[in-house]
């Protein structure tokens, strides 16, 4: 038998392999309020620009402290290159639409949109990764499924941006890409470079892109942009995202991201406290087929994941 072998900095697992509670609960609450945060941010900064500095500062963190720990050595040119594809893909791709949805929807609507991610993911797993798909999945994956799209037909004629939302979609296919290739390319480093080289390639990749297509002289540094850059940075970049790479480490692609099951409800409930958005009769109807789906998703049986073998 192989032994089990542990990747630094990775959090020990549970006796059912699944992850602590404490875990879930800090990834759940700061991915889910990323979305109301960063649109107070949005209102004093151009949103490509601003998670452009947002990754630059959280990944240059995180890249600094790999380095001072001696975690950078032996990443190899294939490590560095598929963690900074990976980055474009969950940073620059998938937030980059995310924000800009954000300038013509609510922060509600693109949570539920965006946390959508589950039911594809485990769609696309059964393909890529050959994850076992059963008929309790199948009925999760059309249960999640048309609860979004429920919500979003009832937004269509509630005000939202078709655009906005077509972008939201997009974005929502953008990070099932990046769990995807992350469970097959990713090399087996700690967390901490593994998220600081992803978070800063997405910030160098999405910086010339946010310069071309918009007007740094909108940038007004002010108390709210502030807050919001800070909490986004350190919050949800620096902690949120490496309790999400911890979350993938440990688990099958469908299983983490089943954990997005609790973000459409955190996230309406931050849009309403942090931006006063009302929340729609259909976005509470949806939710309902939605979580039913992912729970279905998540507890339907799944093989375990086999550890690999230590490299020499």
């Amino acid at each position: 038998m192989v032994p089990r072998t542990r990747t630094p900095g990775a959090v020990p697992a549970t006796p059912d392999g699944g992850a602590p509670a404490a875990l879930v609960i800090l990834f759940c609450l700061g991915w889910s309020s990323a979305f109301a945060v960063g649109k107070i941010g949005i209102q004093s900064c151009p949103p490509l620009l601003f998670l452009s500095l947002r990754f630059l500062l959280a990944g240059g963190a995180l890249c600094l402290a790999a380095a001072v720990l001696g975690q950078l050595r032996g990443l190899g040119l294939r490590g560095w290159t598929v963690l900074a594809l990976l980055g474009v893909l969950n940073n620059s791709l998938y937030l980059g639409l995310t924000f800009a949805a954000l300038e013509t929807v609510s922060s509600g609507l693109v949570t539920l949109i965006v946390s959508a991610n589950p039911v594809l993911t485990a769609a696309a797993a059964t393909l890529v990764l050959g994850e076992a798909m059963s008929a309790r999945k199948t009925l999760g994956l059309v249960l999640g499924m048309a609860g979004v799209a429920f919500v979003v037909r009832g937004r269509l004629g509630g005000g939202d941006d078709p655009t906005g939302i077509a972008l939201a979609l997009g974005a929502a296919v953008a990070m099932v890409a990046g769990t995807l290739l992350f469970k097959r390319l990713a090399p087996r480093v700690p967390v901490v470079p593994a998220g600081g080289v992803q978070i800063l390639a997405g910030g160098l990749a999405l910086l010339p892109v946010g310069l071309a297509l918009e007007d740094p002289e909108l940038l007004t540094v002010d108390t709210p942009f502030l807050l919001s850059l800070g909490y986004m940075a350190f919050v949800v970049s620096v902690g949120a995202h490496l309790l999400w790479f911890l979350l993938l480490q440990r688990s099958t692609a469908t299983a983490a991201s089943a954990y997005h099951f609790l973000m459409p409800p955190l996230g309406l409930a931050f849009g309403w406290l942090l931006l006063g958005e009302a929340a729609q009769p259909w976005d509470l109807a949806g939710i309902v087929p939605v979580a039913l789906g992912i729970w279905l998703v998540t507890r339907a049986p799944t093989a375990a994941l086999t550890p690999a073998p230590a490299r020499g």
